[in-house]
């Protein structure tokens, strides 16, 4: 082994019943650098990454961490031993404080059993001004923006003094602005001697951030190559295995007249104030800001999923209350939510179940009874439309790639036929082929006369995809631009006009 060499995992094989996860995968991660792990949902990133952590056992492999032979049974073993992990969805305690998250289970005392909140909450902005994060220890995590909680949780492994940390999309849920700021702590991480596993399906970011990349394809290992030595079009066909030539699929919708009108809405606990909008038929809605503009607040204030201050919403012409979210969906409304993990998904549901279980009425016969006939249907349709890698309909959703949770969740959607479909960061953690997919089938929908309105922290998402874009600053409405025209520079100063 190589004197720079920090972690190397050599032959790991990972079977689940029906899937073949990691087929004799290796992985050489160097002391000091940014290892990129890359490769379409359902590659076997997260697993090679699980199987690293302790959360699952590896079938056959070797795993050394400077130069020793490991197996951690657990994540706490793991992370005692100097190997963390940032997960893509986050599993906190919403309910505690921001140091009460980082110190969980290893509280600081005084007189070794009395918990000393001065030493935790001294130790937490130590870590916080180490690495420029602004955040109140002492806040409570449910009152903050997923972009914050997500540097909480970098902050949370930086703790452990690790010597190898696992990024897993660390970026899908932040700012052009926090994004550098993530960059910049990395570095010092790198300075530090740490290696870096970083995930993520934004080839510009890797192709800035990366010393090393590894792709991965189908459960096996592609190619180990110098970051340097790739280009973004090299990058996805090692990927997909075949060309891409287009990023965004050629517009076929045709907008049409007025659908949705939306008029001085404010949130009732939200910073959410008099937004005033329209939404066409064939229309492709953008929604842009920065982290805590009020996008998700607005779109969840429409489903009825926040409580309405004032405002009003109009659905053909016709006035709709949408109190919560079963009357916006039988008023043909739907939501795609930015978090899938804790408020999309039904983890321990099959597939099936996770599909048709917004559109249960459909299946009824009887008075009493489900068509088990015509379930099996539709998921089986949603399941070729979606492309999800899956062994059945009766696989359970937890065991899905993020993507894949992401695909089952919007095929659960479109079973419902809305009339406005409102997507909260639709791609969020979705690799570039998936992503293409994902853009055609809301591009089809708009051509079918749907009204689709997508929130997204990606600009060139926006401009490659939308029609109009909306830009929210401050919980106001800052302004609308025509997707055709507009330009990033454009959206971000409207973005900024109210913070």
């Amino acid at each position: 082994m190589e004197d720079s060499t920090l972690l190397e995992m050599k032959g790991i094989c990972k079977e689940f019943p029906g899937v073949k996860a990691l087929d004799n995968v290796s992985l050489k991660v160097r002391r000091g650098t940014v290892h990129a792990l890359m490769g379409e949902n359902g590659a076997g990133k997260s697993t090679l990454m699980k199987c690293l952590f302790g959360i699952y056992s590896k079938d056959r492999g070797d795993i050394f961490l400077e130069g020793e032979k490991i197996h951690f049974k657990n994540s706490k073993e793991a992370l005692e031993h100097g190997v963390a992990m940032v997960h893509q969805e986050l599993n906190q305690a919403l309910k505690r404080s921001v140091m009460d998250n980082i110190w969980l289970g290893r509280y600081p005392t005084n007189f070794k059993f009395v918990t000393s909140e001065k030493k935790m909450y001294d130790m937490t902005k130590e870590i916080f001004d180490d690495l420029g994060i602004n955040t109140d220890p002492k806040r409570i995590m449910s009152t903050m923006p997923v972009a914050e909680r997500q540097m909480v949780e970098i902050a949370k492994a930086v703790s452990y003094n690790s010597k190898v940390i696992v990024f897993d999309e660390p970026t899908s849920s932040l700012n052009d602005r926090e994004v550098e700021h993530l960059f910049r702590i990395i570095d010092v991480l790198k300075k530090r001697g740490c290696g870096i596993i970083y995930i993520s399906h934004k080839m510009e970011e890797i192709l800035k951030i990366s010393d090393d990349v590894t792709v991965m394809r189908d459960g096996t290992h592609v190619v180990t190559e110098k970051a340097e030595n790739l280009t973004m079009d090299k990058i996805i066909k090692l990927m997909v295995g075949r060309e891409l030539t287009n990023r965004f699929p050629e517009k076929t919708n045709s907008p049409g007249e007025v659908v949705l009108e939306v008029k001085e809405l404010s949130g009732m606990y939200s910073h959410v104030t008099d937004v005033t909008f329209t939404a066409k038929k064939g229309e492709i809605l953008g929604v842009a800001g920065l982290a805590g503009a009020g996008r998700t607040e607005l779109i969840e204030t429409i489903f009825g999923l926040a409580e309405r201050k004032n405002g009003d919403i109009k659905l053909d012409g016709r006035l709709v209350k949408n109190k919560n979210p079963q009357e916006a969906i039988k008023n043909g409304f739907a939501l795609l939510t930015e978090e899938r993990r804790s408020t999309g998904i039904f983890g321990i549901l099959d597939i099936l179940s996770n599909t048709v279980i917004s559109s249960l009425k459909k299946y009824k016969f009887l008075g009493a009874f489900l068509s088990d006939k015509k379930m099996r249907e539709d998921t089986k349709w949603s399941i070729g439309a979606m492309r999800i890698k899956t062994p059945s309909d009766k696989t359970q959703i937890r065991t899905l790639s993020g993507g894949n949770q992401q695909k089952v969740i919007l095929g659960r959607w479109l079973l419902t036929e809305p009339e406005v479909l409102m997507l909260d960061e639709p791609t969020r953690g979705i690799d570039v082929g998936a992503k293409y997919e994902i853009y055609q089938l809301i591009l089809d929908l708009a051509t079918r006369g749907k009204t689709v309105i997508m929130v997204s922290s990606e600009m060139p998402e926006l401009l490659g995809v939308c029609d109009r874009i909306l830009v929210m600053s401050g919980g106001k409405k800052a302004g609308e631009l025509d997707a055709k025209t507009a330009t990033q520079e454009e959206i971000m100063a409207l973005a900024a006009k109210y913070v």
